[in-house]
Order: structure tokens, then sequence, then C-alpha cells
């Protein structure tokens, strides 16, 4: 296999950007599926390239790979499910009416008749003064819950707009958090409705895994995963409803409101029949360092992941691999670029660590495996750079930030943009939830100062044809090729403007790494309190 990595670098390169994520989206990656067939050819070249590069590294016992012990489930085609209510049955078919999965290792998975309960949006948030479960009973039951925050759809003058950010979406909002807190409450399942506007994503990509999915090994899988957790078309929904004398519109915004009550579908239950096939494996993280000259327990961590959504459904062009070089190859090849950046200067202060995950597009599992094994070192991380899914439509007067507003690394990037003569733009679409769907979250949760290089949510300015261009490359981007076959490296794309947002990522890091500063979350972070636990391990401001 030829390396890609070059000896000596005076910039990131664009052209390099395009050879490897080129690389990593052709056809013997296999799209790259976690303990897929192209698992070990990704991992390899990642190593190649930071061998080359003259890195050290930093996985188990010295290696350059960190082993992550996974779960491998799926869905079998075949099952059957059921959603009764009014007195009638209706058969749901997987994959287009529902999206079903099952996180623990049982071979066949019955419901009987459960009930059915409406939880509103399934938060729980003390220091906002919201119950959406008031106690209610789950056991024997499937929650049904709408997703994001409770004030996403809020009208003004209602009590609760504003209360959860506007449309500025919280962790509240994700079916990550609402599953977890389905378990919490002893719930037999959840069915979360989709709606496009609230999920930040059609069906095409609630149903891209086919029934697939894949979880850490937990020693006790019963007690931190639900029985059936899933997705379930809006319009189903509403059709349960009505059969239930319910108006789902209605129930909306009643479950706006702080004194909702949980509602018992009258007369309504859930059956499922399926089996569910599974295998442990493990898959590795990629891990490299590069050593501090003068504190290396202080540490700037850069990340992608390079795992994507492997083979699947052919599409109608008859294409059956989903190549992910926008999501991720491309983060791959900016880590590898800044990796290169890094050791054509003088050695910094602080250790630069680099890592491509597994595992995120199953639940950011490679980078949270490492975040567990790795808890008591955060407390010195200084700052970490995700790169996910990096705009490739060109260069760009701004860069689009996913997240604004969280914490003092962006000054250093504000810093940064300026010496090039660009702008940050604040993220247009908080309510995508996008700061909570990537890698940097599983460093964030626990204290670490982190910012996220995501070309998802508004456009850039681009230099040739403005912010229209930049929407339009989002919006088609979007709807068309994330996570499905078409996300191809193509010789249409421009990296030029991926490589000008690394840049900025990697001038930004490099000021910290020889600096004694240690940026904060701002005030009103949900993270800034996590942080200030572990304040006493690290050195005071200058």
């Amino acid at each position: 296999m030829t390396s890609l990595a070059p000896v000596v670098a005076q910039e990131i390169s664009a052209q390099r950007l395009s050879d490897i994520t080129r690389e990593l989206a052709s056809e013997p990656y296999f799209g790259r599926a976690p303990g897929g067939p192209g698992e070990a050819r990704a991992v390899d070249f990642i190593v190649a390239q930071f061998k080359a590069l003259g890195l050290q590294p930093a996985g188990d016992d010295g290696g350059w790979t960190q082993a992550v012990p996974l779960w491998r489930y799926q869905t079998q085609p075949g099952g059957t499910f059921t959603l009764s209510a009014g007195g009638k049955a209706k058969a749901l078919h997987e994959q287009t009416d529902l999206r079903i999965e099952t996180l623990r290792p049982i071979e066949r998975v019955a419901i009987r008749a459960a009930p059915v309960v409406f939880v509103g949006y399934g938060v729980t948030a003390p220091e906002r003064g919201w119950d959406d479960f008031k106690g209610v009973d789950l056991k024997g039951k499937i929650a049904l819950v709408l997703i994001n925050d409770p004030d996403f759809e809020a009208q003004p003058g209602e009590p609760v707009a504003g209360r959860f950010g506007g449309r500025a979406a919280t962790f509240y909002g994700r079916w990550v958090y609402k599953y977890e807190e389905a378990v919490r409450r002893g719930a037999l399942g959840m069915l979360i409705v989709h709606e496009t506007a609230g999920a930040a994503y059609g069906w095409n990509t609630v149903v891209a895994s086919n029934g697939e999915n894949y979880e850490v090994v937990r020693k006790d899988p019963a007690k931190e995963k639900l029985l059936l957790q899933g997705w379930i078309q809006r319009d189903l929904t509403v059709e349960l409803f009505r059969a239930a004398g319910l108006d789902f519109e209605a129930e909306k915004v009643r479950a706006r409101r702080a004194d909702f009550h949980p509602v018992e579908l009258k007369g309504a239950t859930f059956s499922a029949d399926y089996e569910n096939r599974f295998t442990q494996l493990k898959s590795q993280n990629v891990l490299a360092k590069l050593p501090g000259a003068k504190r290396p327990d202080e540490s700037i961590l850069y990340a992608a992941h390079w795992d994507a959504y492997g083979l699947g459904p052919a599409s109608a062009d008859g294409a059956v691999m989903r190549p992910g070089a926008v999501d991720d190859a491309v983060g791959v090849a900016a880590v590898t670029e800044v990796a290169r950046a890094f050791k054509a200067v003088p050695s910094p202060d602080r250790t630069i660590l680099f890592a491509a995950w597994t595992g995120e597009e199953r639940g950011l599992l490679g980078s949270e495996y490492y975040a567990q094994a790795h808890q008591a070192d955060l407390a010195r991380m200084v700052a970490n750079y995700t790169f996910d899914v990096l705009q490739v439509g060109g260069p760009a007067r701004d860069m689009v930030l996913v997240g604004a507003g969280q914490n003092q690394l962006e000054a250093g990037l504000a810093a940064a943009a300026a010496r090039h003569g660009r702008t940050i733009t604040p993220d247009p679409r908080p309510e995508r939830a996008l700061f909570y769907r990537a890698d940097h979250f599983s460093v964030a949760k626990r204290g670490v100062p982190t910012l996220l290089f995501m070309g998802m949510s508004g456009g850039a300015d681009l230099i040739q044809g403005g912010r229209e261009a930049g929407d339009r490359w989002v919006e088609a981007y979007t709807a068309r090729c994330y996570h499905q076959t078409c996300d191809r490296w193509d010789a249409s794309q421009n990296y030029q403007g991926a490589a000008d947002d690394v840049t900025l990522a990697f001038e930004a890091g490099r000021d910290l790494a020889n600096a004694t500063i240690w940026p904060d979350w701002n005030e009103g972070s949900e993270f800034k309190p996590i942080r200030a636990k572990t304040a006493g391990q690290r050195g005071a401001r200058p």
C-alpha cells in the first residue's frame, strides 16, 4: 500500500486531503464498517501515515491501536410488528414503518401486547424545573416519545419558550439521552416519533444502518439497555393517537407544559417478534502522539472517526458500499495533515495526541471507550479539535462553527481566522443538535473544552457563489449523500475549503500547545461545572 504522507510540508495541503480521502473511500475498504472486511486495511493505512510522519504510538502496550470490544447486532428480516388501537390491529414493517434494534445479546425478542405510554419529550431536567415522567410506572410498557427539546416548537409567549435554549438544541433533545432515561425509568422499550425538522434528518438516515448496530461490551446489558428501541413514522403515530381518541398535535402542545403528565394510550398496544443476531468482535482506535518538550502530561487532542457504514442494500444506481468520503475519510485526512504540520515546526511544549476512532456512526463508541479508559488523563487535556464532515464546496470567507458560544477555545480560533482574513460564523441551525452528535462529545461531557469542525450546519460564505452556494452544498449533501452510497470521493470536490479550515485548527492548537493557559467553558455551558470538578489538577492560569 503506498504511503501518502510527505516527509516535510509548508502548509495544509488540499491535494493531500483529497488523496487520502480518495484512498479511504475506495472499493478495497468496503465502506469501513467496524469489524467489517475493510477495517484491517483502514487501520493499517492510518498507522502507515502516522509512522511515516515520525509520530510515536499511543495505543495499548506501546502499540498504535487500542482494542475496543464491541457487540455487533443485526435485527433479522422477517420479524412481525403490530400496533393495536381502537379494536384494530395494524401490521408494521421494519425499515418502512419502524426502525427497531436490540442492544442486548439475546437471540429472540418477543413482546406481547405491551401498553403504549406517551411520555412527551421524555426529559427529566431538575435544573430546568422539568419532569415529563411524573413517577409513571413504565415497567412492561413501551414509551412513545417526541424528538428534540420541549421548547423546540414553542411559540412566543409559551412558558417553555427558551427554557431549553429555544431552537438551540440541548443534550436532552438527543435520542441517546432519551433511551438512557427510559432505561432509568424502567421502560420495556421506547419508540421515538420521527419528524424531520426535530431530528434534523430524514427517514433515509434513520434506517441507514439497515437493522445493524454496534455497542461496547457491558457487564450487564439488561440493566443498561432497553429490550427494544427505535423510531416510528409520524403518520403512524397520528393514526395511533386518533384511534385512542386523542389529537397528536394537541398532545404535542400539551407536552410543552411543565405540568404535562404521561398518557397511557387507551386500548393501544405494541407487539413484536423478531430474531436478533449478535457477534462479539474487537475493533480498533488508532492512536499516536507527539510528546511535549516541556509539559508532556498536558495534552491537546486532534481526532476524527475512520469508520463508515460499510455495505448495505443497493441504491438506485446499484451501489452497495457507503464509502464515507466526506463522513469521515476527509476528517482522518485532516488529522494526518495536522500531524504533518506539527512535525514541520519545533516540538511543542505540550503533548499533541492524534486519534482515528472506530464506531462513531454506531454511537460514538470508540471515542467513548477511549474516554472511559483515560478518564484520569482528561483533567489535564487542554483542548480537543474534532473533524467530522468538512465542507468540500471550496474556499470560503468564513468558517461556520457548530456549538458556537460554548467555550473559550473560540477566541483562539477567531484569532487564527483573522490572520487569514477570515471570520467565524456561529451555527445558524443549532436545533440540529450537531454539537451532541460527534466524537468530541465523549470528552466534552467529561469537561474537556472542544471545537467541532463540521460542515453540516449552515453553508459557508464561499468565495465562488457566496452563502447561497454554501447552503446548496450543505442541503444537497445532507439530503442525498449523508450515510448513503453517494458519499464518494469525486474529482469535482474542492478540498481547499477543508484545507483552510484545518489550517485554523492547527494554528489555534499550536498556539495553545506552546502556552500555559487552560481554556474553560463559558458561563451557562452544561460542561463548565464538570470541568470545575478537576480544577485542582491543572496549573494556575497566568
